[in-house]
Order: structure tokens, then C-alpha cells, then sequence
């Protein structure tokens, strides 16, 4: 799975990696939970998003 492929390079484990995957269509739910361990502030931090807070 393409999803599962791109969760685990942005450094998550193989668990959360197949939680994402299997919810692939539930971003929204996904955001809430997992995506946030995986994609956590600093993440974004260091891509140079800025904040909107």
C-alpha cells in the first residue's frame, strides 16, 4: 500500500503505519489519533509551514 509505504518513511512504527493504512478514507478520524503521532508539530516545524496560531 502506497499509504502504508509513505507513513512509515515520515518515521512511524509498522503498527501505526497499518492503523493509517487500514483508515486510509477516514483522514478526519485518522487526524485526531494516529496522523498526530506521526505528523506532530515539529514535523511541519521543519518543513517551514507556517503556523496560523
Amino acid at each position: 500500500m502506497t499509504v502504508y509505504r509513505e507513513v512509515r518513511k515520515m518515521g512511524a512504527s509498522e503498527e501505526q503505519a497499518w492503523r493509517v493504512a487500514i483508515n486510509v478514507r477516514r483522514w478526519w478520524y485518522m487526524s485526531r489519533y494516529e496522523m498526530n503521532r506521526v505528523m506532530p508539530i515539529a514535523y511541519f516545524d521543519k518543513l517551514g509551514v507556517p503556523r496560523l496560531s
